[in-house]
C-alpha cells in the first residue's frame, strides 16, 4: 500500500494508509513557495506542528521565509492559538549569501498579508533578541543560524532557557560537512545526550529534531518509529519532500519565464520609445526643411544656386 506521494498535482498530496509518522498535515502542498534549501522539509514541518501543537513558535534565520510560513501557515490551518516569531538580521552569511533589503521586504509583505494576526518579524541578532521571550515559553525552536559549530552550540544554549518543560527544537543542515558547516559536530553530541528523543532526516541537507520533557504521545510514537525503523521514515519524507522540492521548481520556472517575458518587453518598449523619438527627430527636420525651402529668401536665391550648380558640372 502506498504511504507516500500519489501525484504532483497542483494541490494537497494524498495517500492511502499513513503509518504512525505520517498524518494528513504531511501531504499539504505549501503556499508560499519562495527560494529556499528548506523545500524538502515542509511536510515533516506541517506533521509537527500537528502533532506538538505549540503555543509558541521561535525561528533563528528566517532568510526568504519559506520554513516560517509553513509553521504559519500549518498553524493558522490547524486553528491553534501558537505565536510564532522568525528572528533574523536579514543581511545573509558566508553560506546563506548576503544580500539586499528586497528580502526582508518580501518577507514582511507575506506576513502582513496572510498572518499578521499571530506572527511577527524581529529584525536583530539571535543574541540581542532573547530577552524578549520569557523563561520556559517556546515550545517549538528552530534553529537555522550561522552554521559553523561554534555558532550553532551559541544559538542552541542561549535560547536553551527559553524552552518550555515539553518543547521540541529542530536544527536544519545536520547532515552537511563540507564549507565549514558544523552543525553535524553539534547535532552528534545532542544524539549521545537524548538517544531517545533524537532523530535526523538525511535529505534536504539534513534537519536534526530534539524533543525534551514528556512530549505528547505523537512524538512518542514518532521517536519510536525513528528507533525501529529509521530508513522507512527517511524514504516517506523524502518522498513527501521531493515532490515539494518538484513543485517549488516549477515555481520557479514558472517566476524565470515572466521575468524573461517581463525584460523582453520592457526593452521592446525601449526599442519602440527610441524609434518613436527618431520619427519625432526625423519630421522636425523635415518641417525645418520645408520652412527653409518655402522661404523668400530660399526662393530669391535660386537662381545663383543653379549659376553654382552649373559650374561644379563643368
Amino acid at each position: 500500500m502506498m504511504r507516500g506521494a500519489s501525484a504532483l498535482g497542483l494541490g494537497d498530496i494524498t495517500t492511502e494508509t499513513p503509518v504512525s509518522w505520517l498524518g494528513k498535515a504531511s501531504y499539504w502542498s505549501p503556499t508560499h513557495v519562495v527560494p529556499s534549501a528548506w523545500h524538502e522539509h515542509a511536510p515533516f514541518a506541517f506533521w509537527l506542528v500537528d502533532a506538538l501543537r505549540p503555543s509558541s513558535f521561535v525561528e533563528l534565520g528566517s532568510h526568504n521565509g519559506f520554513s516560517y510560513f509553513a509553521v504559519c501557515e500549518a498553524v493558522q490551518r490547524l486553528g491553534l492559538d501558537t505565536s510564532c516569531s522568525a528572528i533574523d538580521s536579514w543581511e545573509g552569511d558566508e553560506h546563506a549569501g548576503f544580500y539586499g533589503d528586497d528580502v526582508y521586504r518580501s518577507v514582511t509583505e507575506i506576513n502582513e498579508a496572510s498572518y499578521t494576526g499571530f506572527s511577527r518579524l524581529i529584525r536583530s541578532y539571535f543574541s540581542d533578541a532573547v530577552d524578549q521571550f520569557e523563561d520556559g515559553s517556546i515550545e517549538l525552536l528552530h534553529i537555522d543560524g550561522r552554521h559553523r559549530y561554534e555558532d550553532a552550540v551559541e544559538d542552541f544554549e542561549t535560547y536553551r532557557p527559553k524552552l518550555a518543560a515539553t518543547a521540541v527544537v529542530i536544527f536544519h543542515d545536520t547532515f552537511e560537512f563540507e564549507r565549514g558547516f558544523g552543525v553535524h559536530r553539534l547535532w552528534a553530541e545532542l544524539c549521545e545526550r537524548y538517544p531517545d528523543s533524537t532523530f535526523q532526516f538525511e535529505h534536504g541537507h539534513g534537519l536534526g529534531v530534539l524533543g525534551l520533557g514528556d512530549l505528547p504521545q505523537p512524538l512518542v510514537d514518532f521517536f519510536a518509529a525513528g528507533r525501529a525503523d529509521p530508513d522507512a521514515v527517511r524514504a516517506d519524507y523524502a518522498r513527501l519532500g521531493a515532490v515539494v522540492s518538484a513543485r517549488a521548481g516549477l515555481v520557479q520556472e514558472r517566476s524565470d519565464a515572466l521575468a524573461a517575458v517581463e525584460r523582453q518587453e520592457a526593452e521592446l518598449g525601449a526599442v519602440r520609445l527610441h524609434a518613436t523619438q527618431l520619427e519625432i527627430e526625423l519630421q522636425r527636420a523635415r518641417d525645418r526643411f520645408t520652412e527653409v525651402t518655402d522661404s523668400t529668401v530660399w526662393r530669391a536665391t535660386s537662381p545663383l544656386r543653379r549659376l553654382v550648380d552649373r559650374a561644379r558640372r563643368r
